[in-house]
């Protein structure tokens, strides 16, 4: 547990490289460097998110890197609604989880190769916990537990809570994919039947196949398959 660091992700990779071994799991209060997909910074004041990375000592060809964040957000998604049972938690793909349509916790997955090979994996999660005053360009697309109205919410009960969870799939994923845990990935799918754009492809998002990808029968009333990517709502359901 670090009071402050860079990044978790960063502190995983180095100890990686010094034989940390499989499940260590680095945790943060804040983080001056954290980051999302394609680079961009995440939000951690002190004291409030939950901030993590955890180690994976697993081998598995690269192209189940993605399936990896899905169950990784899979686990978000479980514990968070344990937490908030009355509301909609939902896997918006690739990699965020959302409460509503407003993102409560995002994950971000990086790997090391040997001979094209997986042979580490970081799965970094940034969970918003006690945060209620988010900023004002954040206000509409982010929230927290708290603001959900959880209570008496335990960081550390809720790390260990997702930490079992994660543990349970993970490692059967890297080894065998996404079949056993489909059917809950289908169940909290946060996109199906929106419309949904990415800015090559606009269309109808079908869920998620077993292979991780987003199925999106397109205006042109085409099947795509996508392996990853940027994707946004272009309205709030698709006409009937």
């Amino acid at each position: 547990m670090s009071a402050r660091t860079g990044s978790t992700n960063d502190d995983a990779k180095k100890a990686a490289k010094g034989g940390a071994p499989h499940g260590a799991t680095w945790v943060a209060e804040s983080q001056d460097s954290g980051r999302g997909r394609q680079g961009r910074a995440w939000l951690s004041p002190p004291g409030e998110n939950l901030l993590f990375s955890v180690l994976l000592r697993v081998q598995c060809p690269a192209v189940r890197l993605p399936q990896l964040a899905i169950c990784a957000g899979l686990s978000v998604v479980e514990t968070a609604q344990a937490l908030l049972p009355s509301a909609k938690v939902g896997l918006k793909w690739p990699n965020d989880v959302w409460v509503g349509k407003r993102k409560l916790a995002g994950i971000l997955v990086e790997s090391s190769f040997a001979r094209a090979e997986v042979q580490s994996v970081i799965i970094g999660i940034g969970m918003n916990v006690h945060g209620r005053e988010l900023p004002e360009d954040l206000r509409d697309i982010a929230t927290s537990l708290a603001l959900e109205g959880a209570h008496a919410l335990d960081r550390g009960a809720i790390l260990a809570d997702l930490l079992v969870r994660l543990d349970h799939d993970i490692v059967h994923v890297a080894g065998r994919g996404l079949g056993m845990v489909h059917a809950r990935i289908a169940k909290v799918d946060a996109l199906r039947g929106l419309h949904v754009d990415t800015g090559e492809i606009s269309g109808v998002a079908e869920g998620i196949d077993a292979e991780g990808r987003l199925v999106v029968v397109t205006d042109a009333g085409k099947k795509e398959r996508l392996v990853s990517g940027e994707v946004h709502l272009k309205s709030v359901r698709a006409p009937a």
